[in-house]
């Protein structure tokens, strides 16, 4: 096992450790795995909606809509956990559930995106808005190579960006900057003796990620398709 994978597994098993008794809580109350899941995608529709709000009705530099999107990400994150653990705790697994759980995840990531590109296009921040939807690109070759390669009988679930790095990244960063327009004000820009163009700005915090991200997410998807290629080539 991988050094990456061991840690990250740990870090999984410490979380549901955490978790788990609000998930017996749900499972007490009667929700569903499916429901669960449910949940998970109306809150990224939520995402999606303030971030578009934000796009129509808020200032530049005016960071507070995607602090609260960013907050809202990490919750509705957190049900991407829950579902599973109420699976597994509560004895509901079910194949349809599995692939209703994938196809939502999907869904929710696209409208996610979706929230952040329509609010970086409308506030004129174009480079960082092809940044996005190259991250959202790499997002959906990420779990696409992986669904491909377990329909030709290869398991491959390697790489660094995975869907829940993807969904703090993103959620920490949108709340720091949130919070950081709150200090040194939406306007804010960083020069350096010599350019003629600033180097950091407040929507930095925010869109710097997403482009390490862009790159990230397509370099694992590649990296799974190189694994599953070298898996397919041991299997013949």
């Amino acid at each position: 096992m991988e050094p990456q994978t061991s840690v990250r597994t740990s870090l999984q098993l410490g979380i549901y450790k955490i978790i788990d008794p609000f998930v017996k809580l749900l499972i007490k109350v009667g929700l569903t795995p499916n429901a669960v899941t449910s949940i998970g995608f109306i809150l990224n529709v939520g995402v999606a909606a303030i971030f578009i709000i934000g796009a129509e009705d808020g200032n530049r530099g005016d960071f507070t809509y995607i602090g609260w999107a960013g907050g809202l990400i990490l919750f509705a994150g957190l049900f991407d956990m829950l579902d599973g653990q109420v699976a597994r705790l509560g004895n509901m697994k079910s194949v349809f559930g599995a692939l209703y759980d994938s196809v939502l995840d999907r869904y929710s990531e696209l409208i996610m995106f979706l929230g952040i590109c329509y609010y970086l296009v409308a506030h004129h921040y174009f480079l960082s808005s092809i940044f996005a939807f190259i991250a959202l690109i790499g997002s959906m070759m990420v779990s696409y190579v992986r669904a491909r390669a377990e329909g030709l009988g290869v398991e491959i679930k390697g790489g660094l960006m995975q869907r829940p790095e993807r969904v703090i990244t993103i959620g920490v960063f949108a709340i720091a900057c949130g919070i950081s327009s709150s200090y040194l004000g939406g306007d804010y820009k960083l020069y350096i003796p010599g350019f003629r163009f600033h180097v950091f700005e407040t929507m930095s915090i925010f869109t710097f990620p997403i482009a390490i991200l862009a790159v990230l997410t397509n370099l694992t998807a590649f990296k799974r398709l190189m694994d599953a290629k070298k898996a397919l080539s041991e299997n013949e």
